[in-house]
């Protein structure tokens, strides 16, 4: 039996271990990536406020059969506005597989043409298109597939509402609410028609930051000394970039009524084309090297991706501001995790002059923090 002074200190310093223990605090995963030496990323951080940094970073285990996330984020607000770009191409291209769902005999490989285009295509193969080298055309033919209205309440109805989807991209009639008449073709001698639509007035978006730099050039290629209004651009935040990529994903982790409602077959063909890269769809490697539109850990080198890693991703660039939506998934080393993240690179605040810093900032700081998030996975199942 322990005497009883013996005993009291016994206690005393078993409730100092115990406090130890409870203060212990595992490190944020973001930070822990932000403080990094490496250029890259100290460059950004430097003037962090300048670059409007949000990132959101899921890491993801599995026990007993379950998928467990553990959500970090930096900097992720709503209600601060930056231009998607190409990242809302993700969900139009998951709900044009919905709608062929929902018209009958029509598949991912039925034929379809938009009044005025140049081609015959498929829902497939726009698509691939889309994740291959982010085709504005293809998003555009199924935008105008689907129309706003359905985009959006789509979307809503699943639970994702921060997101506003009003306008095509890289086109003169980008925001006209009027989708045109689509020809679908059944078979060799049947065709049906949807007439065109008219879908809802676009409304001014009210958020923080909707008017960015000092001037801009406008579509007569005039220099306007004013800031540039986004408010009747796409919003799509990252919080809403990141559960529609969960759903698609991991199905299983959420309700019915908020999952895709889209068969096993178009899930498996839409997760091979986010994964697949250019040269594997037929585009030329020199031109459309890998990470061409894969920006995380190896967006700013030209060196083939290692076939052990998958990235299951959209990114989107324009207006100075980089985008990447990403899962990615190690198979040898048993890694996976999602990250999103967006950075504005304007260093004029002069808009639509086509200089803005990508390669020298941007890419550079989104590939460096996948690689720096990614050896910090790599470290823990080490541990």
């Amino acid at each position: 039996m322990l005497s009883k002074p013996i005993s009291i200190i016994f206690f005393l310093l078993l409730i100092t271990s115990c406090k130890e223990k409870s203060k212990v605090e595992f490190p944020h995963p973001i930070e822990t990536a932000l403080k990094a030496t490496s250029p890259e990323i100290k460059n950004v951080v430097d003037s962090i406020n300048k670059y409007e940094v949000q990132i959101k970073f899921t890491q993801i285990q599995r026990k007993n059969g379950k998928v467990l996330f553990t959500d970090h984020d930096f900097q992720t607000d709503a209600t601060h506005y930056f231009y998607p770009a190409s990242s809302v191409k993700l969900p139009i291209a998951i709900l044009a597989l919905e709608a062929i769902n929902k018209i009958p005999d029509v598949h991912l490989n039925t034929k379809f043409y938009i009044e005025g285009d140049t081609i015959e295509t498929t829902v497939a193969k726009e698509i691939t298109k889309i994740f291959a080298i982010s085709d504005n055309n293809a998003y555009n033919r199924l935008f105008e597939f689907l129309g706003q209205d359905t985009i959006n309440q789509a979307l809503h109805n699943k639970g994702i509402k921060d997101v506003r989807i009003a306008h095509r991209l890289a086109v003169d009639n980008a925001d006209d609410i009027t989708t045109k008449p689509i020809i679908i073709y059944m078979n060799d001698s049947t065709t049906r028609i949807r007439g065109k639509h008219i879908n809802s007035v676009i409304k001014p978006l009210q958020l923080s930051s909707i008017k960015k730099g000092i001037a801009y050039f406008d579509e007569d290629d005039l220099l306007v000394k004013e800031p540039f209004n986004f408010d009747q651009k796409n919003y799509y935040p990252i919080e809403a970039q990141h559960q529609v990529l969960e759903r698609i994903i991991f199905p299983e982790k959420f309700k019915q009524e908020e999952q895709f409602k889209i068969s096993a077959a178009q899930r498996d063909f839409l997760l091979q084309a986010m994964r697949s890269l250019p040269r594997e769809n037929g585009y030329d490697a020199t031109t459309y090297y890998d990470s061409y539109v894969k920006f995380f850990m190896f967006g700013d080198n030209q060196d083939p991706i290692p076939n052990t890693i998958d990235i299951y991703n959209k990114v989107g660039y324009a207006y100075g501001t980089l985008t990447d939506c990403a899962y990615i998934k190690d198979s040898i080393n048993k890694i996976e995790f999602l990250l999103t993240a967006t950075i504005l690179v304007n260093d004029n605040k002069i808009y639509n002059d086509d200089t803005y810093e990508y390669d020298t900032i941007g890419i550079p700081f989104l590939a460096e923090l996948g690689r720096q998030l990614y050896q910090q996975e790599l470290q823990l199942k080490k541990q």
